[in-house]
């Protein structure tokens, strides 16, 4: 059953809370039980880790964007609704609130995600296209970042396809599309699949959206093909989201001569299957998302953290001291963190993080991971 607008404004104000990410939502939602009583309690949480005030959206400013988006042809899908992507919803951070123009029942179809280099060669754009249409003609949705090169191509052979289908995941808002000489070509995929986004109306795309951006594409995708990356490129970063989250990861060959195939090359090196064609993919593709998302059942790393009794005020002070005494700028994953603060309960180490992240401190990253804010790195 679909939240009457008032569930969803007060849903959606949580997510849109400053220092409220995908994890912090979550956490507080099983901390608090529901988001009017994490927002009132989000002004003493954020105090707790030495900040005077955090910004909560007004009712006001979230049923204008709740308009603005209807007056587009988008909605709203918050984890708790029926329609929430399936395979999304299994990765370790789902995102709090998707806003989606077009046919949000294909975002739980079965998908595989076509991702590459903006600067791609004709032949790999070929590749791209070639690989796109294969699994449209098998039914198989084509997921992407609209982006130039490799994602456009593969979104382009996907609506080539009688029947085909194609869901392009952005990383600003519904109203500014990207690049702009893809407007007509986000028009023609929201008739046709969906456009998703985490972000709200208004969002200029910059770099920190895009990982982001890259975590729904494997998060919504059974596999994701990567066609000419450059070392430390979004599309490598994609896939390894893509293998965190136990999905397959696929990998196009190409000359050792060329930087936009290294990447690539690296993965299929580390087990990657060598991918040539969209039968490649379909062979080692799971056929029931139902049985595939059972087989993989076990729960993330950062649910099911409520321990009765709840930590203490001095419990969870000393792990946020504990914390700040070991975490840097570079992203370190919560079970390490656990490890070395070892005199905590997980329950506190989640409740710290928590204050930290609302106080400005700290950030909650794709792949149950957490960084010192760089301004707080020195």
């Amino acid at each position: 059953m679909t939240p009457r607008p008032s569930d969803l404004a007060t849903h959606l104000r949580l997510a849109r809370t400053e220092g409220v990410g995908p994890v912090g939502y979550r956490r507080l939602l099983q901390r608090f039980g529901s988001p009017a009583q994490a927002l009132d309690a989000l002004p003493g949480l954020a105090r707790a880790a030495g900040r005077a005030k955090v910004h909560i959206p007004s009712f006001s400013e979230i049923e204008d964007e709740i308009a603005g988006t209807e007056r587009l042809g988008g909605r709203f899908l918050m984890p708790h609704m029926p329609a929430y992507p399936r395979l999304l919803a299994h990765i370790a951070d789902p995102p709090p609130a998707l806003v989606v123009l077009g046919d949000t029942a294909c975002l739980s179809s079965r998908m595989v995600g076509v991702v590459g280099s903006r600067n791609a060669s004709h032949n790999g754009q070929h590749i791209a296209a070639d690989i796109a249409a294969g699994l449209a003609e098998a039914q198989v949705t084509v997921v992407s970042g609209m982006a130039r090169g490799i994602d456009g191509a593969a979104h382009e052979a996907a609506l080539r396809v009688a029947g085909g289908i194609t869901v392009a995941a952005v990383a600003g808002g519904l109203d500014r599309p990207y690049p702009p000489q893809h407007a007509a070509l986000q028009a023609r995929i929201a008739e046709r699949g969906a456009v998703v986004t985490e972000a709200p109306l208004g969002t200029e795309p910059q770099a920190r959206h895009f990982p982001r951006r890259n975590r729904v594409i494997a998060g919504l995708a059974l596999g994701v093909v990567v066609v000419e990356a450059a070392r430390h490129s979004g599309s490598l970063i994609t896939a390894r989201l893509a293998l965190e989250a136990g999905r397959e990861v696929f990998a196009v060959p190409g000359s050792p001569l060329d930087p936009r195939a290294q990447g690539a090359n690296d993965l299929i090196r580390q087990g990657a299957p060598l991918t040539e064609t969209a039968a490649d993919v379909l062979a080692l593709l799971p056929s029931d998302i139902a049985k595939f998302i059972a087989r993989s059942e076990a729960e993330p790393d950062l649910q099911g953290f409520q321990e009765a009794p709840p930590p203490s005020p001095h419990t969870v002070e000393e792990a946020r001291r504990a914390i700040l005494s070991v975490l840097g700028p570079a992203p370190t994953s919560v079970d390490d963190l656990l490890r070395h603060c070892q005199f905590t309960s997980r329950a506190a180490l989640v409740a710290a993080l928590l204050e930290l992240e609302l106080g400005g401190l700290a950030e909650s990253l794709p792949g149950n991971r957490v960084a010192l804010l760089s301004e707080q790195g020195g």
